[in-house]
């Protein structure tokens, strides 16, 4: 079967710090998702970081054979509906940048690496997708390299923190020797306390109805209590109570044996324990139901609202525009100046539908610097852009972003493209030329339309047409023009123009 088979076919790949997750799922006609897939396999991908966060060999070679399982099971699916997210592990891998080329060698799919507070954005979304009640409710998720901490209501989280706690991590943290011993679990529970301290009181506050627990960790934690007899499948404190006696009674990690619990979690799974109990305790909770969704749904459940425009970086770069008091009618006017030039370039230039949104979010965002100061109101808006929790954003597109609002005025910031890459380096480039013009020709702010403007690229060259007299009888623009000509040829383009005449 090709491609043209599966245009309904989507699927979400969690490169999670302890598993890799593959889902599968078919949209209906009436929009809902069915699940028709899943694969699973723990690569210990965090086990893998040394003292300086270097990749071992053993953990490359893991997850790259588990990678060609996954590449050959999404050969058929549109790369359009396919998402690939990394986690916690690879952000703070030094050397990711080799192993990300192999692996989307591997998959045949680019890899985006979400900061934390996206991925607590999608664990939510993957959770409140799968629950029918709604109420304010608290959802934690133990992650092989990181915990999210989110407060929502209905599908939107209200409140969200990652801490950089992982079972893999606070495992070997503290359980590195195998022995389970109750000094052991005391420093790692006093541990894992102190990481949830700064958040303590700004989540207890936020007055949830109830306490979710997603992934692995949690999902284990659960099944053990309920196989053993202890609980129904809920977490309770008495619950983990038990449990840590039972790992405590056994002694070591090799001699755990724990129902429902596979062996191959049984060395990550003392630090989970500890985390969950220091939560439970830290946030008050006394009881936590599992949800049967987690990241990887969230992905699935997020990108066919991208493919249909209903795009939640849309969401994030409106309210951003606003917070920043970005003036609307002039980002409207630049944006579309240079959505019309972008249609007219986009074949010459091999630009794609997300370039096109990536110089939208840029012409709507370009001026938010001027709310710090007018001067090196760019450099502002760039660093604002960067650094603020833009949901739905991978850290990579954001820096993008940013770059490319850096770019919109000023000296042409070539070493900054260079930095991406030669593919997305020269797409940004070029992207940052249109954004430029577009800004140019409404230098002045007027709310009078602009005529028809037409453009020929070829390369690195630029040539516009304007309608016949219309710059002579803008002089000004004719001199903004000619001053924007010199700043685009020390950045290796060539911009020219004719009258129409």
């Amino acid at each position: 079967m090709d491609s043209v088979e599966h245009a309904d076919t989507f699927a979400a790949l969690d490169l999670g710090s302890n598993s890799f997750h593959l889902v599968i799922a078919r949209r209906e006609s009436n929009g809902s998702l069915v699940v028709v897939d899943r694969l699973r396999e723990m690569v210990r991908l965090a086990a893998g970081l040394d003292a300086d966060n270097h990749l071992s060999a053993d953990a490359r070679e893991r997850a790259l054979d588990c990678l060609a399982k996954i590449g050959e099971r999404l050969r058929e699916i549109p790369a359009r509906n396919v998402r690939v997210v990394g986690t916690n592990t690879l952000r703070k891998a030094r050397d990711s940048g080799d192993f990300i080329r192999a692996a989307e060698a591997a998959l045949n799919h680019r890899i985006e690496i979400v900061s934390g507070m996206e991925e607590a954005r999608l664990i939510y979304l993957g959770v409140s997708h799968s629950l029918a009640q709604d109420g304010r409710r608290l959802v934690i998720d133990i992650g092989g390299g990181s915990t999210e901490f989110i407060v929502g209501e209905g599908l939107e989280p209200l409140h969200k923190a990652s801490l950089h706690i992982g079972c893999v991590g606070h495992s070997h943290a503290w359980f590195a020797d195998g022995k389970l011993t109750r000094k052991a679990f005391d420093r790692s529970e006093m541990a894992a306390r102190i990481e949830i301290e700064p958040i303590e009181s700004r989540f207890r506050d936020l007055a949830w109805e109830a306490a979710l627990g997603a992934s692995g960790t949690i999902k284990a934690v659960a099944t053990t209590l309920k196989e053993s007899g202890w609980t129904d499948g809920t977490i309770t404190r008495d619950g983990l109570e038990g449990l840590r006696k039972s790992m405590l009674k056994a002694g070591s990690i090799d001699r755990l044996e724990l129902p429902g619990v596979k062996p191959e979690r049984h060395p990550v799974f003392p630090g989970g324990v500890a985390i969950l109990r220091a939560a439970m305790e830290s946030l008050g909770i006394e009881e936590m139901r599992v949800a049967d969704g987690a990241m990887r749904e969230g992905i699935l459940v997020d990108l066919p609202g991208r493919l249909d425009h209903v795009d939640p970086r849309a969401a994030s770069v409106e309210r951003l525009a606003a917070r920043f008091h970005a003036d609307p009618a002039q980002a409207e006017r630049v944006l579309a100046v240079a959505a019309e030039l972008f249609d007219q370039a986009r074949g010459a230039w091999a630009l794609d539908d997300e370039a096109g949104w990536l110089l939208q979010w840029a012409a709507r965002l370009h001026e938010i610097g001027l709310d710090i100061a007018h001067s090196s109101c760019h450099k502002h808006a760039a660093y604002i852009a960067a650094n603020t929790d833009l949901a739905g954003f991978a850290r990579a597109e954001q820096l993008q972003l940013a770059t490319l609002i850096r770019a919109w005025r000023r000296k042409f910031p070539v070493g900054q493209f260079a930095a991406f890459g030669e593919e997305d380096g020269e797409r940004l480039a070029r992207l940052a030329v249109l954004l430029r013009i577009a800004a140019v020709l409404h230098r002045g702010r007027r709310a009078t339309p602009l005529p028809p403007i037409g453009i020929e690229v070829d390369g690195t060259d630029v040539h516009l047409r304007f309608p016949p007299g219309w710059l002579a009888e803008h002089p000004l623009t004719r001199a903004d023009l000619a001053e924007e000509a010199g700043l685009l040829k020390n950045g290796g383009f060539t911009l020219d123009w004719d009258n129409g005449d």
